[in-house]
């Protein structure tokens, strides 16, 4: 099967894009009102059309991801340990640092990478208030089987929910399940404000702390009772999230087309393994990734990634190290490799290919390709 060298460096994704016209007409909207900051029109419109989309309750955005993670921890007053993944971005872990909470790490499930509940209840602690779980790769957790837990230890369940934007299980949003759930609206996420993230809630008080957080802990011109922080997504980044809502269905349905496409092309491929889809989950196909067993494929994960490179396609190691084994936190009694079997080997085998709606099937088709010929010739 032939395969060439990308002429141009292809990378793990690629930001989807408003129109540039249409971005300089909101611009020029935001302008004329003379307001860039401080829950202008533009945020307020987005809290709403977001919330429609998402299926929430409540809604409110952030200038990212991980400043909506660490004030979710102060808005459900989590504090001692909190149980989480180590297989995740590092983003999750040090939230809960940042508010001095220890994370107890639970190992995850060999198939969808999640946190596996059935190891949840023997790591509760008298000091334990939360879950703090993550949908991988869009994958959403075990959801009934871990609010079960919770509600029978009396835990609050927080789901950072970074990859899983329009997720839904059943028919359910995920942003139903648990008392929070945060999105991150990254750049190289399928949905963006350029950088960006948000909270959902059932509760609307939830909300009002949220609100008064990410705005230095100010409820209103007299008074200020917190302390918070500077958590406000500007105007000109919520244009390009209200303009980038028209696109995302798009967006999913073309990244459906190109995981299908990468599925039945390495589907007899020795050593390479690709993920299925489930049952009842409605995707949104953010990431797309396989696993690569050395002996059958006569490389290993770490090899092919290199050789990728040799072919200009720059895969993602995710995740790759383990929050686990960071310096920061692998003296935790959690963190040792005995407690997190599934985690450590699962990091050493993950490999995330390129993925984003612009690609071309024969851009699939290449790199299908060269990961064959590099297999057969390593055998």
């Amino acid at each position: 099967m032939s395969a060439e060298r990308f002429t141009k460096p292809f990378y793990i994704t690629q930001p989807l894009l408003p129109d540039i016209d249409q971005i300089n007409e909101m611009i020029k909207i935001i302008w004329d009102s003379n307001q860039l900051s401080n829950n202008g029109n533009m945020v307020k419109q987005l809290e709403k059309e977001l919330s429609n989309f998402l299926k929430a309750d409540y809604l409110s955005v952030f200038s990212n991801g991980t400043v909506a993670l660490q004030l979710a921890c102060k808005i459900l007053r989590l504090s001692g340990e909190v149980i989480t993944t180590p297989f995740t971005f590092a983003a999750t872990v040090h939230a809960l640092a940042w508010n001095n909470i220890k994370p107890v790490f639970c190992d995850i499930e060999e198939d969808t990478f999640n946190l596996n509940p059935d190891f949840i209840e023997a790591l509760i602690t008298q000091d334990t208030t939360a879950i703090m779980p993550v949908h991988v790769f869009g994958t959403p957790c075990n959801v009934e089987k871990i609010q079960q837990i919770a509600d029978r230890h009396g835990l609050k369940v927080l789901y950072d929910a970074a990859h899983a934007f329009g997720v839904e299980i059943n028919g359910k949003p995920v942003s139903s399940f648990g008392d929070i759930s945060m999105f991150s609206f990254h750049a190289t996420k399928i949905y963006h404000t350029i950088e960006g993230g948000a909270l959902t809630f059932k509760d609307a008080h939830f909300k009002e702390r949220a609100n008064s957080l990410r705005n230095f802990g100010i409820r209103d011109l007299d008074n200020i009772t917190e302390p918070g922080t500077n958590g406000k997504l500007n105007e000109v980044q919520a244009a390009v999230g209200i303009l980038l809502l028209k696109l995302v269905e798009d967006e999913i349905e073309r990244r459906k087309e190109i995981t299908g496409l990468y599925r039945r092309l390495l589907e007899n491929t020795s050593g390479i393994t690709t993920s299925k889809d489930i049952d009842g989950i409605k995707y949104n196909y953010p990431y797309f990734v396989i696993k690569v067993d050395k002996k059958e494929y006569g490389l290993s994960r770490d090899e092919l990634y290199e050789e990728l490179m040799k072919y200009n396609i720059f895969a993602r190691k995710y995740f790759y190290p383990l929050c686990s084994n960071f310096q920061c936190y692998r003296d935790l009694p959690s963190a040792t490799v005995s407690r997190l079997p599934v985690a450590n080997k699962i990091a050493e085998i993950v490999l995330a290919l390129p993925l984003h709606g612009r690609m071309l099937n024969s851009d699939v088709e290449n790199i299908c390709s060269i990961i064959k010929n590099i297999g057969s010739s390593s055998l």
